[in-house]
């Protein structure tokens, strides 16, 4: 689950991890009364971002620095409604419907710091880099060497003396030492307890009076634990996730949209992942990743076939199932109920595997719905990608 900056910042400072002094803001009213307090309480600037759920913000003009009350008033109503596009929204761009306006900071440099898990090697892996600002991808393909690394025990936890190397590396002023200790440490705290997936401070700055502060914060937590934090659930925002997604996510389907054309419905992550290689190996591109795992029912399987066909490039379905713990007699019957009961016109191609397979055939025959049964995978690939091209086998 992904949330905006300003929430991040919320949650760091509770944890002692200094940011700018900042409000969101969803209307010009509300955003000209939060730059007029922070003009009036001091600040010799300030920033009017953006709040969607992706980066590149500035690129694509959704981060304008205000020096006057009027600057503020101008960037907020050009941002402020604004479809922005960046590399991470596709063309279609992200509506912009909030906004932070925070305090400018005197920068002297910026610097970057992150934590996520690196599964290779089983552990969290606190990393930073003197190239702060800039998109961590590039600088990690570009110079490895750049980025700074200290793994962490699960056992022992993030240690001070890992935190001092990492802030030694980065350059950092004697004077400033203890306070990356402590930011670091808060850093990792929110991580841990949060159940955080990814987190990113980019940029972490250092001001020209010595300061550190989070200018950007990047929070990502794990879906799988937000029974624990109903107070982060909370802070979900559905208007940034594609409708589709939100959709399947309440019948407990994992769905992601893509730019194809062939719809998928799979039982099984990596099946998923074999099934869209497959698809592109026979020329075809496919539509989503859809996995209903291994214990769908026959409603859910409705529910799926209806978020497939809700999206109007599909031209063909491919539904590939091995059926363990999903039988495919249970499959079929889903799958024939959800065909009459939607008045599913698209060609369908199956690929079915595992207990019952005799018995879920036997109910696609008996239907009287036109399927297709593909041998293999690479058969049934091949059958759905004719089929969304129209071509007969």
């Amino acid at each position: 689950m992904k949330i905006h900056e300003y929430q991040a910042k919320d949650i760091l400072a509770k944890y002692g991890v200094a940011v700018p002094r900042g409000e969101v803001a969803y209307t010009l009213d509300e955003a000209l009364e939060v730059a007029r307090r922070l003009f009036t309480n001091g600040a010799k600037g300030v920033v009017v971002k953006a709040q969607i759920h992706a980066g590149g913000r500035g690129k694509g003009g959704g981060v304008k620095v205000a020096k006057s009350f009027s600057d503020a008033e101008e960037y907020t109503k050009k941002i402020l409604g604004m479809h922005l596009i960046t590399h991470q929204t596709g063309p279609q761009g992200q509506k912009v419907q909030r906004l932070l306006i925070e305090e400018t900071a005197p920068i002297d440099r910026e610097l970057y710091l992150g934590i996520v898990l690196d599964r290779a090697k089983a552990q969290l892996v606190f990393m930073a880099s003197q190239a702060g600002g800039m998109e961590i991808e590039e600088v990690a393909a570009k110079d490895p060497d750049a980025i700074y690394k200290e793994y962490i025990d699960p056992a022992v936890g993030f240690q001070p003396y890992q935190a001092r190397n990492l802030a030694f590396k980065l350059g950092l002023k004697p004077t400033q030492i203890n306070e990356a200790v402590k930011f670091m440490t808060g850093l990792y705290k929110v991580y841990i307890e949060t159940d955080a997936s990814l987190l990113e401070i980019n940029p972490f700055i250092t001001t020209k009076d010595d300061k550190l502060l989070a200018l950007d914060c990047k929070i990502n937590f794990d879906d799988n634990a937000m029974f624990h934090h109903k107070e982060l659930k909370d802070l979900r925002d559905v208007a940034e996730e594609d409708p589709l997604e939100v959709e399947a996510s309440k019948y407990a389907l994992n769905y992601i949209k893509l730019d194809g054309n062939i719809a998928c419905m799979v039982n099984g992550a990596g099946l998923a992942m074999a099934t869209m290689d497959i698809i592109q190996y026979a020329g075809g591109s496919p539509a989503n990743f859809l996995d209903v795992g291994g214990g769908a029912n026959q409603q859910q399987i409705e529910q799926a076939f209806g978020i497939l066909l809700s999206d109007p490039n599909v031209k063909a379905i491919f539904i590939n199932i091995f059926g363990g713990i999903l039988r495919v007699d249970v499959l079929a019957q889903g799958v024939v109920s959800a065909a009459n009961n939607l008045g599913v016109k698209l060609p369908i191609v199956l690929r079915l595997e595992g207990t019952n397979v005799e018995e879920g055939r036997k109910i696609l025959k008996e239907s009287g719905l036109n399927f297709e049964v593909g041998s293999t995978m690479k058969d049934a690939a091949d059958l759905v990608v004719n089929a969304a091209k129209g071509v007969a086998r």
